[in-house]
């Protein structure tokens, strides 16, 4: 087994945290892993992405060569574009569809929308609405991992433990929000 997966959004939209959860649950499986991030700036609004590779062998490189990734996870659609360089030709772009306009001369969303859907294996959400739906507008970022989930070859049931455990500090509630929009997000279908 071996998933190289490129996380990509903004600061604030918690791609660290995706990150995170993804690792926790490799190692509940005994995976090996690796991981390189890159903060385009620490405060909201600047772009973020990280490489994470799993293999049930040791992983040399954190970084994925381009054309390598099996997944992109993207909280943000024009951030998804960016990094279209790493993907496989057999992989999987897992996008929302609401954008974070963090620049003046921000494309209209349908043309970035359109760029995605040319990919033959995308998969594009409205996380942010089914966040809110489900009673939490924060976590958008679960729904997006709860979409991309059938994609990465961890199951199910090792994500859901690693966001008990990674949001358990925090309460009952938000580990209960967030393990229902994990689940919402896999409830989409692609």
């Amino acid at each position: 087994m071996k998933s190289d997966i490129v996380l990509s959004g903004v600061g604030g939209q918690g791609i660290l945290s995706i990150a995170s959860i993804i690792g926790l649950a490799a190692i509940e499986n005994g995976l090996y892993l690796k991981q390189s991030e890159v903060h385009g700036m620490s405060q909201r609004g600047g772009d973020v992405q990280s490489h994470l590779r799993l293999s049930d062998k040791p992983v040399i490189s954190d970084l994925i060569p381009h054309g390598k990734a099996d997944l992109i996870i993207s909280v943000e659609p024009m951030e998804s574009l960016r990094y279209l360089p790493w993907l496989a030709s057999d992989g999987w772009l897992v996008t929302n569809s609401t954008p974070y306009i963090n620049i003046p001369d921000y494309p209209p969303v349908e043309e970035i929308l359109d760029q995605i859907r040319k990919i033959r294996n995308h998969k594009i959400i409205d996380a942010d609405l089914i966040a809110k739906n489900v009673g939490s507008a924060r976590s958008g970022n679960m729904v997006i991992l709860g979409a991309a989930s059938p994609f990465i070859e961890i199951p199910f049931s090792s994500l859901e433990n690693a966001v008990k455990s990674f949001f358990g500090r925090k309460g009952q509630e938000i580990v209960n929000l967030n393990i229902k929009a994990l689940q919402a997000g896999r409830d989409q279908k692609a």
